[in-house]
């Protein structure tokens, strides 16, 4: 049945009628996505691995990663991003342990994920100072267009915030090489270099509390930039 709407016999106009409006919430499919989606984080090395440490001791590679991870995750909560720390032993889980552990997620969310890995870069084995610095982020050599946009945008954001970004080359912000968490896990991947730990200068900044803020922002702000655009 068709309901009638009165007329006014001298306008030809409708008649103004007050009734119960519904009005429905619509999503679309990229919001979906963006909601849905989780972002893996892995904090690399462990407390007995060898030589990933500055030469006075100060940093530690395996402690920093894990305080980042923890600064990381606590911003994503506040953004409404779910994330999850594949990596909360101590100890350093070998490579092919992490890469199962993402890729479970990446089946029990139907493929909804990203991960990050999070180190610090060195030159050296940690004996001595090096003159390499500032930061990076890398992807594998068989990585796809959506690990490519992530670690494009989070270069961007850290050249932003006007930290050295080392570039492989003239036209691309990130690094292409030999990975074996981002060539074996499923999902988009990409590994931050968050500057060196056998350059003096580099770690005074790690150490302090603007370069660990600068650090959160530079992979907080990335991942969001990319989650904006998927």
């Amino acid at each position: 049945m068709t309901e009638q709407v009165p007329f006014d016999t001298q306008s030809s106009r409708p008649l103004s009628v007050t009734s119960p409006v519904t009005i429905e919430m619509c999503t679309t499919k990229s919001e979906n996505n963006r909601n849905a989606m989780k972002v893996l984080i892995d904090n690399g090395h462990g407390v007995e691995t060898e030589g990933k440490r500055s030469p006075d001791g100060r940093l530690r590679e395996y402690a920093y990663t894990r305080e980042i991870a923890d600064r990381v995750m606590n911003r994503l909560q506040t953004e409404g991003i779910e994330s999850i720390r594949i990596i909360p032993e101590e100890t350093d889980v070998e490579l092919k342990e992490r890469v199962a552990r993402a890729n479970k997620y990446y089946t029990e969310n139907d493929g909804q994920v990203i991960l990050v890995s999070i180190h610090c870069n060195a030159m050296g084995n940690g004996a001595e100072w090096m003159a390499a610095h500032g930061w990076s982020v890398f992807v594998d050599s068989t990585a796809s267009d959506n690990s490519r946009r992530l670690a494009t945008d989070m270069a961007n954001v850290a050249q932003s915030k006007g930290v050295k970004v080392r570039k492989e080359t003239r036209d691309r912000n990130f690094w292409i090489t030999g990975l074996y968490i981002c060539k074996h896990t499923r999902c988009p991947a990409v590994l931050v270099e968050n500057f060196f730990q056998d350059n003096r200068e580099d770690v005074d900044f790690l150490l302090s509390e603007e370069g660990k803020q600068c650090v959160t922002d530079i992979i907080v702000e990335g991942i969001r930039k990319y989650l904006a655009r998927i």
